[in-house]
């Protein structure tokens, strides 16, 4: 099945009055992919996505779909469909009159839109429920009916704005999984907002970091971890240490920060220990900074560390990696 949805945004910036909330966003992304904006609250990545979808004007810059600019066309000439945050779900209709709402608006006969609504119902699990009002649904029953109905105009790409930040932490790890199966089985782009790193993380083919307006680093989900660019990126992914070695920041991944009582290294002194079920993470007061170093509850528990005392600090050369003061 050949994918849909190739996305382009070239110097793709929004103002209101003399403030940037996004600034020269430039970025492609290939068919079929899926795509997550990531970053903290007010950094431009849901107006990104609202100008996508044409519920935000552009102020400068060009946004293309398979080779098309759609930057001046109305949300439902685009080929785009925006999933939001709050389900959107009319109360009035059941189930599968929700998911075929916007075919009624276009004219599609009751049989055909019926027939495609019940379709996508199959196609994320909700079949049983096609006669349910919105308020005998759970939460993660209403977000599959919200995803049918976004899905049902065959868009060539999804748009989800926090999709999964209403669900409990257990229901959420679910849906992940869900999201990811029905972008592989459609084989169109989702772009996914996201302020949480392990969501991106799990989900993404490429991830998007975003920080006042502008884009802090992109890249695959292993190389934005692995691979920090600024030391925004490595605090805010988390799991990195950033310290500061000859007068060089580097960030240093905390599950490469080794500590004991016997090799040689830098001393530091056991600040908190917060055991965390398969890992163990230690922070460290080091020259007036604080570190911590996440060890395995096997090797924790082989060096019986406490509280208030001191060990040694180390860490092998190749696993610092450079920052940069600000993003290239």
């Amino acid at each position: 099945m050949t994918s849909r949805g190739e996305l382009s945004l070239s110097n793709v910036s929004k103002r209101f009055g003399s403030t940037f909330a996004v600034n020269e966003f430039t970025e492609h992304f290939e068919p079929g992919q899926y795509v997550c904006l990531l970053g903290p609250s007010g950094c431009g990545k849901s107006t990104t996505l609202r100008m996508i979808a044409g519920h935000e004007s552009v102020t400068t810059g060009d946004i293309k779909l398979d080779g098309k600019s759609i930057t001046r066309l109305r949300p439902a000439q685009r080929g785009t469909a925006m999933m939001f945050q709050s389900y959107a779900l009319f109360p009035h209709l059941n189930v599968v009159d929700n998911v075929a709402f916007s075919l009624k608006m276009k004219g599609v006969d009751s049989s055909t839109r019926k027939s495609k609504a019940n379709d996508l119902l199959e196609l994320v699990h909700m079949s049983d429920f096609a006669n349910r009002l919105p308020d005998q649904l759970s939460g993660g029953q209403q977000q599959r009916v919200a995803l049918a109905r976004s899905l049902i105009t065959e868009p060539s790409v999804l748009l989800l704005d926090e999709p999964l930040s209403a669900l409990d932490p257990f229901l959420r790890i679910r849906m992940r999984a869900e999201l990811s199966r029905l972008q592989k089985e459609l084989n169109i782009t989702f772009i996914h907002v996201t302020h949480s790193q392990d969501e991106a993380m799990a989900l993404s083919d490429k991830i998007v970091l975003m920080n006042n307006a502008v884009i802090e680093q992109a890249g695959t989900p292993i190389d934005v971890f692995n691979k920090p660019q600024t030391e925004f990126v490595a605090r805010f992914m988390g799991g990195h240490n950033v310290i500061n070695v000859d007068n060089q920041t580097y960030a240093l991944r905390m599950d490469r920060t080794r500590i004991d009582k016997t090799t040689t290294g830098m001393e530091a002194q056991v600040s908190h220990i917060e055991f965390l079920g398969r890992s163990v993470d230690v922070s460290l007061a080091l020259n007036n900074t604080e570190i911590v170093a996440s060890m395995t509850d096997e090797l924790f528990n082989n060096n019986t560390l406490s509280e208030g005392e001191t060990v040694n600090v180390h860490w092998t050369p190749g696993d610092l990696h450079t920052l940069a003061s600000k993003p290239q």
